[in-house]
């Protein structure tokens, strides 16, 4: 059981980043930042969930069905993520690609503490054990309300490598577009990896650094002792609340312009771009056929269709595909039946896995899996990990990927620049440009 208390709070604008430094000390933490952006189907401007350095509470395991008795059993809050190679238990598939991460495939922990932000109000959600820090938490936060914050300095001075490069890249491309032109697949998001090893940086201050610039309506902050994720993600996978279902694909990017007229003209041709509204609808058909799994029949509709949408780095186009789904249904069954997201695969999704699973050189990881929570009614809102920094504190490697959509009609030079684009935040950062 929890104990809920809310409050007031008068100086709204320094407040989460006041919460990211109280949180600092804690072994588990799970942050996810909507930065104000306008969502119909968000229900927290942000929300924090924590756990001490040793608490027994957090699940972890590395079976999916384990998760679901772990949510039916104790019909309480988790929070954590799936990771994209979840799908080798999915599906039958496998990765033997390099991972210099080491993340386990899945992570979830019960919170003995939650804050959420919305409207204004801090809410406190702690578990029974803990409610009497409740009020010594408010005035510590209080107190640090009241200082002034400035924006954190990395100072990093370190040159991000790549692990495919460009005559590689094109190769591979060329190799991806043999398949779809042979009719093996029509669609495939294909990756590359950028990293650093021997390297300490600061999460927090990097995360603080991505959000900063990027501001992002799905933004996370993982930290899971040792292994932090940094995310600046524009993409919600899946959201469930009540019986209804949402899906937010995102397919097709453009850049920001120098000026009003310029960022305009180039949102404009992203809208109108018969190649990137191609990619975006075969997505959007591909994720209406994963809903339909569950649904009631004649409920998965397209509530916007190839919308294009604009952000601190780019532009992107993205569909809304929703569903409604039986009372009752379990959460993981939803998410098994949907995942990965179409978005990060291609189509067919187990085709596009399998080929992108040989030219790729890494395994992603986290990297287009998913971080949210579960509440206890069974509700969740989970985003898409992408536009984000992994770090593995213990071995010093940090790693960040991107990737775009190949369909036909593809060109593997402006898939190439369409990377480096996706990739401009995430490097600036950690190379202090």
């Amino acid at each position: 059981m929890r104990k809920q208390r809310s409050f007031s709070v008068a100086a709204f604008q320094n407040i989460k980043e006041v919460l990211l430094d109280w949180s600092k000390p804690y072994g588990h933490i799970i942050w996810l930042d909507s930065n104000g952006h306008v969502d119909p189907y968000g229900k927290y401007d942000a929300i924090m969930a924590i756990s001490g350095q040793n608490d027994k509470s957090f699940f972890s395991s590395k079976s999916i069905d384990k998760t679901k008795g772990f949510a039916d059993k104790e019909k309480d809050w988790l929070f954590g993520y799936f990771s994209y190679d979840l799908k080798n238990q999915i599906e039958n598939l496998e990765s033997t690609n390099f991972d210099g991460l080491n993340f386990p495939e899945l992570y979830f922990f019960q919170p003995q503490k939650i804050i959420a932000l919305r409207n204004g109000r801090l809410i406190f959600m702690y578990l029974e054990a803990w409610e009497e820090e409740i009020d010594s938490d408010f005035t510590a936060i209080q107190k640090g309300i009241k200082r002034k914050t400035e924006n954190p300095k990395t100072n990093q001075s370190v040159k991000v490598k790549l692990r495919i490069h460009k005559d590689a890249y094109f190769r591979k491309a060329t190799k991806l577009l043999e398949h779809i032109h042979r009719g093996d697949i029509y669609e495939a998001n294909f990756c590359q990896e950028f990293y650093l090893e021997h390297t300490t940086i600061d999460p927090l201050a990097t995360y603080k650094n991505l959000n900063r610039i990027s501001s992002a309506p799905f933004a996370a902050y993982v930290k899971h002792h040792d292994k932090f994720l940094m995310s600046a993600s524009p993409e919600r996978y899946l959201q469930k609340e009540g019986d209804r279902v949402i899906s937010q694909p995102i397919k097709g990017t453009a850049p920001r312009g120098e000026t009003q007229k310029d960022d305009y003209i180039l949102k404009e041709k992203l809208s109108l771009d018969p190649k990137e509204r191609s990619e975006n609808i075969m997505i959007a058909d591909l994720v209406r056929n994963d809903l339909s799994k569950s649904a009631v029949r004649g409920s998965v509709k397209v509530e916007e269709l190839c919308g294009v949408y604009t952000f601190k780095q780019v532009h992107q186009m993205i569909s809304t595909i929703s569903a409604n789904v039986p009372e009752g249904v379990n959460p993981i069954k939803l998410i098994k039946e949907t995942f990965p997201m179409g978005s990060m695969t291609g189509a067919p999704k187990i085709s596009a896995m399998k080929i992108i699973e040989e030219l790729e050189e890494t395994k992603r990881g986290l990297y287009s899996g998913a971080v949210g929570y579960m509440d206890p009614q069974g509700n969740f809102d989970f985003n898409v990990v992408i536009r984000s920094i992994l770090y593995n504190e213990t071995s010093g490697y940090v790693s960040f990927s991107v990737g775009s959509a190949f369909t036909a009609k593809s060109e593997p030079e402006k898939e190439y620049q369409e990377c480096l684009l996706k990739a401009k935040a995430m490097r600036s950062v950690l190379e202090g440009s």
